[in-house]
This record gives C-alpha cells, sequence and structure tokens, in this order.
C-alpha cells in the first residue's frame, strides 16, 4: 500500500507552525490522510498525545505504518471527524490543545480506483468509507433533474449546472452511466459549444458530486462547534479548506465565536448574552507559497484559518 499512497500534505510547514505545539499536549488530526501532518505533531510530542481520526480505512493502514515509531503517542481511529467529541471522551480527554483539520482529499484518493478523478476509468463512487450505501452512481442514476442541478451548483459552483444535468438525464436513459469516463465524456460533450475556460469541464462536476455524497460541507459545522468548545484556553484550531463553500462554512463559523452580542444591529441594547469564546488568529486566509504551487498544483486552491481559543 505505501507505493501506492502518493500523499502531498497542503501547508504543512504554516499549519504546524500556526497550532503551537506544547510537548505535553493533546492534539487531534481530524483529517489523517498520508500522515504528513500528524507526524510533524507527533515530532514534536514529549509525554502529549494524538488523536488521529479519517473515514478512510486505508489512510488509517498506511498512516500507522508511516507513523510506527510514533505509535506510543497516538491513537488512531477509524471514524468520521464528526464524531469527535464522543471519540476523545472515549480516549479519556475532555479537552484538548489544539486541532489540525484538511479538508482536501488525498493525492492518494484522487488517484485511486474509487471514481474520484474524471482521468481514470473508474467504477463511479467517490465515497470515502468503502461500504457507504450512498454513491456517485447513485445520484447520478437516479436523482432527478433539480436535484443534480442544484448539487453542482451549490457544491461546485457550476454555471452550467442545468446544461450538465439535462445531458445526464438524457444519457442515463439510455444505460446506467457506470463509470468515471463515462460520465466524464457525457459532461464533455455538454459543454461542447460552450466557452468554458481553464481545466477540465468534468473537474467541477466531480467535486460537487464528491462533496455531496460525502455530505462533506454539512459535517463542517458540528465538528468545528465541538472541536472549538473542546479546546484549552489558548490552544488553536487550524483549518485547510479547497472549495469555496468549505472555506465560507468554517469563515461563519470562526466569526461566530469571535463574537460578541448577535442580536440585530436595530437592538438598542444587547439582549443574547453571546460573549467571544475565541479569536480569528488569521484574519485574512493564508495561501500556499509559489513553490509549493510548483510541487504540488493541487495545493494552488487552498486557503488556511486559524482560531485561539480565549
Amino acid at each position: 500500500m505505501e507505493a501506492q499512497f502518493n500523499h502531498c500534505p497542503v501547508m504543512k510547514t504554516e499549519s504546524i507552525e500556526y497550532l503551537r505545539i506544547k510537548p505535553e499536549g493533546v492534539y487531534c488530526d481530524l483529517t489523517l490522510g498520508g500522515g504528513s501532518h500528524s507526524l510533524e505533531i507527533a515530532k514534536r510530542l514529549r509525554g502529549g498525545k494524538l488523536i488521529a481520526v479519517d473515514r478512510d480505512s486505508d489512510a488509517i493502514a498506511f498512516s500507522r505504518e508511516k507513523l510506527k515509531a510514533h505509535e506510543d503517542k497516538i491513537y488512531f481511529v477509524n471514524d468520521n471527524f464528526v464524531n469527535i467529541e464522543n471519540i476523545a471522551k472515549k480516549l479519556g480527554y475532555e479537552k484538548i490543545d489544539g486541532a489540525l483539520m484538511d479538508l482536501g482529499i488525498s493525492s492518494f484518493q484522487i488517484d485511486s480506483d474509487r471514481g474520484f478523478s474524471y482521468m481514470k476509468d473508474s467504477p463511479l463512487k467517490m465515497t470515502m468509507e468503502k461500504d457507504q450505501e450512498l454513491t456517485a452512481a447513485v445520484a447520478v442514476n437516479t436523482f432527478d433533474k433539480n436535484k443534480l442541478k442544484e448539487i453542482l451548483y451549490n457544491n461546485g459552483d457550476e454555471r452550467y449546472a442545468g446544461l450538465i444535468a439535462d445531458a445526464i438525464i438524457k444519457e442515463r436513459a439510455k444505460k446506467p452511466i457506470e463509470t468515471t469516463l463515462e460520465l466524464s465524456g457525457i459532461i464533455k460533450n455538454a459543454l461542447r459549444n460552450v466557452r468554458y475556460g481553464s481545466g477540465h469541464p468534468a473537474k467541477k462536476s466531480f467535486q460537487a458530486i464528491r462533496i455531496f455524497v460525502n455530505d462533506e460541507i454539512n459535517i463542517i459545522k458540528p465538528s468545528l462547534d465541538s472541536v472549538e468548545q473542546m479546546l484549552e484556553s489558548g490552544g488553536r484550531l487550524a483549518v485547510i479548506a479547497f472549495h469555496g463553500g468549505e472555506d465560507s462554512a468554517v469563515k461563519k463559523c470562526f466569526g461566530y465565536y469571535e463574537k460578541d452580542c448577535v442580536c440585530p444591529p436595530d437592538f438598542p441594547v444587547c439582549i443574547c448574552e453571546k460573549r467571544a469564546t475565541s479569536k480569528i488568529v488569521t484574519k485574512k486566509p493564508v495561501y500556499p507559497g509559489e513553490e509549493e504551487i510548483k510541487t504540488n498544483p493541487r495545493s494552488q486552491s487552498a486557503r488556511l484559518r486559524v482560531l485561539e481559543k480565549l
């Protein structure tokens, strides 16, 4: 598996530096992936612990081997990070000193045979969890036009969502759409007469369907809420997002944690009793440097935001 798991972590140096890791602290890597961020956290622990979580059992297996030298410091958990509060409590921790969330999918997952790539012929799955019932094939072959259009537009910012949905409905009437290259070809053909701009015509659609199938946007807020409540004073949460919807959800949550009042602006006095519980460390998102983008083009859309508990 190690030879196949080609994973290039995004903004590794920046995210680890922002966490300000304490050797004796308790930290969470909520998206273990290839283990590169976890490795940097574990290297800095002396008596501390790392809770490493991932929905993908392959990521857990690979990273367990990669981080073998630090296994006494790490709890490996094959679960959805939305369950982090229960995960930590079962391990005996009510509070943590920091957490990292890298919301992108790994290069390994993109290059695997699970249907994430529009450039490689694979079964149309796009699932993070191997036994997941809702797959891309289910969505593409059974959802009505309006639902498909909504998925493509809301999760992929796809301006031609209607055209693509029409084409999918038309083609699946002939036969079920079963592979990634079938879907990619349908999308490309649907947009043959429009000026699409840069990038592959199927890129946004594949991203949108993947996000929907794995419920990636909806789990962000409850996950961030749990982590923010668990943080010790001075503890930090670093989040790397790759898509506008993800980043918007993170920004909105961070803004709420920092607010002292959420009353309507026309209220003469505050009655909500909301008080700030954290402060935003990165007033503007941090982006990868030019060198990182050159060596890892997939990092180009990444942005890092950091929060600190008061």
